[in-house]
C-alpha cells in the first residue's frame, strides 16, 4: 500500500526519492553496461563483473564497504572515457534500458507529490550523466548525483561529489535553504540503510523495498515500509500521465450527460411533431 501524501500549502515542500530499487528495479549505472560495451568503453570481462555486481545488488543490497569497492571500481573502470560519448550512449538506450524497470508505485508516488504541489527530487550515488537523463524522464523537478572530474572532455577517473550517506543529507539541507523547503514537510523514499541520514533529514521517511538493517530501523522508528513490485513502462500506465484529471473527467462527463439529455428532448419533440420520421439505427 502506497504511502499517503499529506497537502500543505504554507511552505514550499518536496520529496526526495532514492534512485536504484526505490524508483527502478535495478541499479542505474550497472543497467547501462551493455551499452558501454557495444560503444567500445568497457570489455567483456568488465560486462561480466558489472553483470555480477548487479546480482549483488539485487540479492541484498550492498553494505559501506561494497559499496565503496563499487565507487572504486567503477572510477577505474571510467579513467579516460568521453563524456559526450558516454551521455549520447545513454541518450540512445535510456527508453529501452530504464522505462521498462520504472516501478509503477514509484511512478504514482511522483504523480501524487506533484499533484500535492511538492517537487520531487532525485538523489542517487549514480553518475549525473545516467541520473540527469533519468531524472528528466520521471519528471523530477532536480537531481542530485555523483559528479566525476573531467579534463579535456574526458573523465579523469577522481570523484569530485560523491552522493552517498551523509553527503545526501547534506544536500538535502542546502536545496532547503536555496528553495525554501520545510523540511518537517518534506518526504524521502531509500531502499537502502546507508541513506538513513537522508530520511533522518526530513519529517515524513519512509523505506521502499529496504534491505534488512533499513527493515530493522524503520520498525524500531515506526517509519512506513512501502513494498515496489511491480516494473512498467511509463506509457502503458493508465494514470495521470495519460488520462485526464479528475476534474476533467467530471466536465467531460456533465458535458457528455447535457449533450445525451439535449439529444434525447430533441428526439421527443421530433416525436410529437406531426409528420416526422425518425431513422431506425
Amino acid at each position: 500500500m502506497l504511502g499517503t501524501v499529506e497537502n500543505h500549502s504554507l511552505s514550499r515542500t518536496a520529496a526526495f526519492f532514492d534512485l536504484d530499487k526505490t524508483v527502478i528495479a535495478k541499479s542505474s549505472t550497472l543497467t547501462f553496461s551493455k551499452s558501454f560495451y557495444q560503444g567500445g568503453l568497457i570489455n567483456r570481462r568488465a560486462v561480466l563483473r558489472t553483470a555480477y555486481a548487479q546480482f549483488v545488488f539485487l540479492a541484498g543490497g550492498a553494505d559501506h564497504d561494497q559499496m565503496e569497492r563499487m565507487r572504486e571500481y567503477l572510477s577505474a573502470l571510467c579513467r579516460g572515457w568521453n563524456v559526450q560519448q558516454v551521455r549520447e550512449l545513454v541518450a540512445e538506450t535510456l527508453h529501452e534500458l530504464i522505462d521498462p524497470i520504472i516501478y509503477d508505485e514509484a511512478a504514482s508516488l511522483i504523480e501524487a507529490h506533484h499533484t500535492a504541489g511538492r517537487d520531487v527530487v532525485i538523489v542517487s550515488t549514480s553518475g549525473a550523466e545516467v541520473v540527469e537523463p533519468i531524472g528528466e524522464l520521471l519528471g523530477a523537478d532536480r537531481v542530485v548525483a555523483t559528479r566525476m572530474v573531467v579534463e579535456d572532455g574526458a573523465f579523469t577517473g577522481e570523484v569530485e561529489y560523491y552522493a552517498y550517506g551523509p553527503t545526501k543529507a547534506e544536500a538535502i539541507r542546502e536545496l532547503a535553504e536555496s528553495e525554501g523547503y520545510d523540511l518537517a514537510r518534506c518526504y524521502a523514499y531509500s531502499d537502502s540503510v546507508t541513506d538513513i541520514p537522508m530520511l533522518e533529514s526530513v519529517g515524513h521517511p519512509h523505506a521502499v523495498n529496504p534491505d534488512r538493517a533499513l527493515r530493522r530501523e524503520a520498525a524500531a522508528r515506526d517509519w512506513p515500509i512501502l513494498s515496489f513490485n511491480r516494473p512498467v513502462r511509463l506509457k502503458q500506465r493508465v494514470p495521470a500521465l495519460s488520462l485526464p484529471s479528475r476534474p476533467a473527467l467530471v466536465t467531460a462527463a456533465a458535458v457528455g450527460a447535457a449533450v445525451a439529455t439535449a439529444s434525447l428532448v430533441w428526439l421527443a419533440s421530433r416525436r410529437r411533431t406531426p409528420g416526422a420520421r425518425i431513422a431506425r439505427l
